[in-house]
């Protein structure tokens, strides 16, 4: 059976102080000893993540962080982590201690603030509740601080739990995961033709990511799917009965199959699709037509979530820069970045080109374009700027959710 991908799941992040119980409750919600647990302050380092099915809510990814006031220089680097795992959180678990005491100032106060600003349900979560401790006083302290119900969970007692995972399910929101992938583009009885190249990229004896998801969501959508290779969509044209009614085509191969595409047919890609999905679509096409004021002076970002060595004919590599110095001259300025690693200041860009972010979940794609729009950086993304490149974007199908 295909395991939901990571970037499909409802992410939810575990936060909270050094020794707060986080790496239990992440124990106790999985049944699992996943993440170690120490009175050590700073066991826990890089995030731990999980995969998991919750009962009555589904695939779920489970995000355990370093605590809040980690020290030290090392610690610094955890706490930087622990922020970009906020990023990516769909909704956070905010645990607290039984021991600690509530307050104005406290590190809790000012996380809920950033998750507020972010729009990110927060769950309280009391925890440690099977100490010795004056439940009640502290529930009722934390609940008039912050507005929020505390859930009162005691990992090592197992209770609590339900009621935990009742609440997460309740808050949950409702687009973390855009399943809709081609939107008004396609509907039940269409005709679909995909066209996949199979090059040196491509992984050996399978497909990637966002053709295996458009395939199996045409298929559910109860379209008729045919798909082939670039070199084999003459022939396939010509052994239809009738034109597709929508073409889906690999960005890369835009130019060829644009030429090829019968008038009848709308033309998309799985980029242009998956910005739909992912990200923000009428801002990356505006920000894609930016490239028509740009000249040689400019300085762009490409940003792939991917972390892969680059091949031959990369298409964030080589590909894509290829396309903008035709366009734009030799001696433009291309900076490239790969997974997590992404600037915090983007202000010297001209533009932002990102790829369709299969691997990252739509919130933290989100992030990335919120802090785009923030600092008044165009940005778009592959699909999208190969099709402005080509002079092919006025012809493109792009879908409404």
């Amino acid at each position: 059976m295909l395991e939901t991908p990571k970037g499909s799941r409802l992410h939810i992040g575990i936060f909270g102080r050094v020794n707060s119980g986080k790496s239990s409750l992440i124990n106790a919600l999985t049944g699992q000893d996943l993440a170690v647990v120490s009175e050590v302050p700073g066991t826990t380092t890089d995030p731990v993540k999980k995969a998991v099915e919750l009962r009555g809510i589904g695939p779920c990814l489970l995000i355990d962080t370093a605590g809040f006031e980690d020290e030290g220089e090392l610690g610094s680097l955890r706490l930087d982590k622990t922020k970009d795992a906020a990023r990516e959180a769909d909704m956070a678990l905010l645990v607290v201690s039984a021991e600690e005491k509530p307050g104005d100032g406290t590190p809790e106060m000012r996380w809920l603030k950033i998750f507020r600003k972010r729009g990110t349900p927060v769950i309280l979560v009391l925890s440690k509740t099977d100490l010795d401790a004056p439940l009640t006083w502290q529930a009722k302290s934390w609940q008039r601080l912050t507005g929020l119900r505390p859930v009162l969970v005691s990992a090592q007692e197992k209770n609590g739990l339900s009621e935990l995972i009742e609440q997460i399910n309740e808050l949950r929101p409702e687009n973390y995961d855009l399943d809709d992938i081609t939107g008004n583009l396609a509907k039940a009885g269409d005709k679909v033709l995909l066209i996949m190249p199979q090059d040196i990229e491509a992984p050996k004896g399978r497909l990637i990511l966002p053709q295996v998801q458009t395939i199996r969501h045409l298929l559910d959508k109860g379209c008729l799917v045919n798909c082939c290779k670039t070199g084999e969509m003459k022939a396939m044209l010509s052994s239809m009965k009738a034109p597709p009614d929508l073409v889906i085509t690999d960005s890369q191969a835009f130019k060829q199959v644009e030429e090829l595409c019968p008038k009848e047919s709308k033309l998309t890609s799985f980029s242009v699709l998956f910005a739909g999905v992912k990200g923000d679509l009428p801002f990356f096409v505006a920000s894609a037509k930016k490239l028509a004021t740009l000249d040689h002076t400019a300085r762009i970002l490409i940003a792939e979530a991917c972390t892969h060595q680059p091949l031959h004919e990369d298409i964030g590599r080589v590909k894509l820069p290829r396309l903008l110095r035709k366009k734009l001259g030799e001696k433009i300025t291309i900076d490239i970045v790969g997974g997590k690693d992404f600037p915090e200041d983007l202000s010297g860009y001209d533009l932002i080109i990102h790829c369709g972010g299969c691997m990252f979940n739509r919130k933290y794609m989100m992030c990335r374009v919120c802090q785009a729009q923030g600092q008044g950086v165009p940005m778009t993304n592959y699909g999208v700027a190969i099709a402005a490149l080509l002079g092919i974007l006025g012809k493109v199908a792009l879908p409404e959710q």
